[in-house]
């Protein structure tokens, strides 16, 4: 059966600009990095002797199927749709995800797949729905949910998530390694927030916008572009003997990312 990729992301820089409620408010670019993605199909019960009254995904996660952003995503488009075609299909199909991507790593592989997995029911079912209607439901599942649905290569991220402007510009080749340290993102908002706050105001906010990626990469440093680093360092000081110079920390973490170097003989 058809095989449908979940791309990565890594933030370029990843400022806050305020609170809402609860949440944080954020200005970031997300770029999607080509190499590295999951992959997910829908697999016949059938032939898995499954039962058909559950909802079953085939992958290797930590976390309970009720808890699997999939699932999340399953039960958002469930209430908005009422549609009996998709909760047949899940009766009759399981869903099945080959994980390349790291969890708790700010790669958005978890966002990815719940976006991946809304736009595959979309097309399956022929559900009709827009890309805003679908980043407004992925909404309910995560706050990087709405990126992935658009599918842009580059984009500039604001509020909590929902605002998704796209930002014309080469797709860039990351080295990114993620070492085996599982961050909280939770954790790591609240101790920004007891010991880090302090947002940004709107000329920052939109220097950054309209600066590429590649500026950004060329003139900060790693604690520069991503608010959230020296809160991850607090917490998880482990990450400092991970850190390597020229690297820069993905999201909440735990990933660095560099511009990948392009051999001489290769060209660019």
């Amino acid at each position: 059966m058809k095989k449908y990729k979940a791309y990565a992301k890594v933030n370029i820089f990843l400022k806050i600009t305020g609170k809402r409620d609860n949440y944080h408010e954020i200005i970031s670019r997300f770029m999607r990095v080509d190499t590295l993605y999951d992959e997910l199909s829908f697999i016949s019960k059938s032939e898995l002797d499954a039962k058909m009254n559950e909802f079953k995904i085939i992958g290797d996660f930590e976390c309970d199927t009720t808890q699997n952003t999939i699932y999340k995503a399953y039960v958002a488009l469930k209430e908005y749709t009422k549609s009996s075609s998709l909760e047949n299909l899940m009766q009759t199909h399981a869903i099945k995800v080959e994980k390349n991507i790291p969890a708790f790593a700010g790669l958005g592989g978890g966002s990815s797949d719940a976006a991946t997995y809304l736009k595959m029911c979309n097309g399956v079912l022929d559900l009709g729905l827009s890309l805003n209607e679908l980043a407004t439901i992925g909404l309910k599942v995560g706050a990087d949910v709405p990126f992935f649905i658009y599918g842009y290569d580059s984009a500039n991220v604001g509020g909590i998530g929902e605002i998704v402007e796209p930002f014309e510009e080469k797709l860039l080749k990351f080295d990114v390694y993620t070492p085996d340290v599982k961050i909280s993102t939770p954790k790591v908002y609240t101790a920004y927030r007891d010991n880090f706050y302090e947002p940004i105001d709107g000329f920052e906010v939109q220097k950054l916008k309209d600066m590429k990626s590649e500026q950004v990469l060329q003139t900060m440093k790693a604690q520069e572009a991503n608010d959230l680093f020296a809160p991850a360092l607090q917490e998880y000081p482990e990450l400092k003997q991970y850190y390597r110079q020229g690297y820069f920390f993905s999201g909440s973490g735990s990933s660095f990312f560099k511009i990948k170097e392009v051999n001489s003989g290769e060209g660019k």
